[in-house]
């Protein structure tokens, strides 16, 4: 590995509630959520009829009738957000050799909602088992192809370099940025635009979620119904939403005078091969995935200000998410405010990984920690300082954003101020 160190120099992000990352970053410091009522479809025969939707409008943002119809839901925010996150950068792509220029988007579901409504189309609404191909719309094979979220963004950019998608299922949007830093770091590339997007509100996302009752039944008061580490909590909230960054070798940052808003500076994935979907209660992956990103960061447990949890509001999530952090931070596990943006903004699956990134950068940028809306009742199983209902502000060096995702993954981010002192 060379000694390239990496920084994020543009940020964009659609959320719930806040499309464009100033909208984004208000919606997280005022304690907002942005969680409602199933609009997209009839939520009535679910058990879980709330989501964290997102009011967009592609035409709005820039897109072509062409590429709307190219794109499934979840490629347009990739797309939007990688042209909002290069225009943030202030960076001209046209001066970056294109091959040296490369693209990673993570996503865990793919092109859901594109999906499930061809299936509709093509079955005649589930009526016929020998589904009709014709009925189908011609780019149908985009949709059944993850990688075309990667190839949309390289070609919106103009990329050349590699360009992948990268699917972890909740801790993609993590693992997409931190594939983008080895690159960087190992010298393949210059330039990277990574990050995350997925739509996965669609009646088959619901029902699959039903079925393991993942998801909150709490449907008759949407806006408390997500509530990370709250004794009361029952499940996740759905959400929606895409997160991008120009992430850049940090020296060629400071030459172009680019806004550094955090250099990224550890990162870690590991796999607990134990369960599809279950958790240890001790915590051991995700603390081992804590300690070698702080290792990489070369950076001890003490000197983290703030942890962006991944905080999903399940029972079993909570407890394993608080007992890696005590694992690794020690007593100043209780001296670190830790908090949950899924509150607000629920859980984007995929996307999330990149969103609770740009919150962690955000909270550097602004000196706040946003807080976990809807934490009125502690549970005492979960009892570290969760940054309840009100942001706080506060001094923020250094970052550690977890993730935890069904299949056993889990991953680990340290974002600092690259003006530290590194050994």
């Amino acid at each position: 590995m060379s000694g390239r160190r990496v920084v994020i120099t543009g940020i964009e992000v659609l959320a719930p509630g806040g499309v464009g990352a100033k909208n984004f970053w208000n919606l997280l410091s005022e304690g907002r959520t942005a969680t409602r009522g199933i609009t997209f479809f009839d939520p009535s025969p679910f058990r879980s009829k709330v989501a964290a939707e997102i009011d967009f409008d592609p035409e709005e943002f820039g897109l072509s009738p062409q590429e709307i119809r190219r794109m499934d839901r979840a490629a347009q925010f990739a797309v939007v957000a990688a042209r909002g996150a290069v225009t943030d950068s202030g960076i001209e792509l046209g001066a970056v050799d294109p091959y040296r220029l490369g693209v990673t988007i993570g996503s865990a579901v793919g092109a859901t909602m594109g999906l499930d409504e061809e299936y509709r189309v093509v079955s005649d609404g589930g009526r016929l088992h020998l589904v009709d191909h014709e009925y189908s719309v011609p780019h149908l094979y985009n949709y059944l192809v993850p990688s075309s979220f990667a190839a949309e963004v390289a070609w919106a950019v103009g990329a050349e370099g590699p360009s992948t998608v990268v699917s972890t299922g909740c801790t993609s949007g993590i693992d997409s940025v931190g594939h983008a830093v080895e690159l960087i770091r190992e010298g393949s590339v210059d330039v990277m635009i990574a990050g995350s997007s997925d739509a996965p509100i669609s009646p088959i996302t619901m029902a699959c979620f039903d079925a393991i009752k993942a998801t909150t039944p709490r449907s008759d008061d949407p806006e408390h119904a997500s509530r990370p580490f709250d004794a009361s909590r029952n499940g996740f909230v759905l959400g929606e939403g895409a997160a991008v960054f120009v992430l850049e070798e940090l020296e060629s940052a400071r030459k172009r005078g680019a806004h550094i808003y955090a250099e990224i500076a550890g990162y870690a994935t590991r796999s607990n091969a134990y369960h599809m979907t279950g958790l240890r209660p001790d915590g051991l992956e995700m603390a081992e995935a804590i300690r070698v990103s702080l290792d990489e960061a070369r950076m001890n447990a003490t000197e983290i200000d703030y942890i962006n949890a991944h905080g999903s509001g399940t029972k079993q999530n909570d407890r394993h998410e608080t007992a890696a952090v005590k694992r690794i931070l020690g007593d100043h596990a209780y001296r670190t405010p830790m908090s949950s943006i899924k509150s607000m903004v629920g859980h984007s699956l995929g996307a999330i990984g990149s969103i609770e990134i740009a919150a962690s950068a955000l909270a550097m940028e602004h000196n706040v920690v946003p807080p976990t809306a809807n934490l009125h009742t502690p549970d005492p199983e979960c009892d570290l300082d969760y940054v309840p209902l009100t942001a706080r502000a506060q001094r923020t060096d250094a970052v550690l954003t977890v993730g935890s995702g069904f299949g056993g993954f889990q991953s680990a981010m340290v974002l600092a101020r690259p003006e530290r002192s590194v050994a």
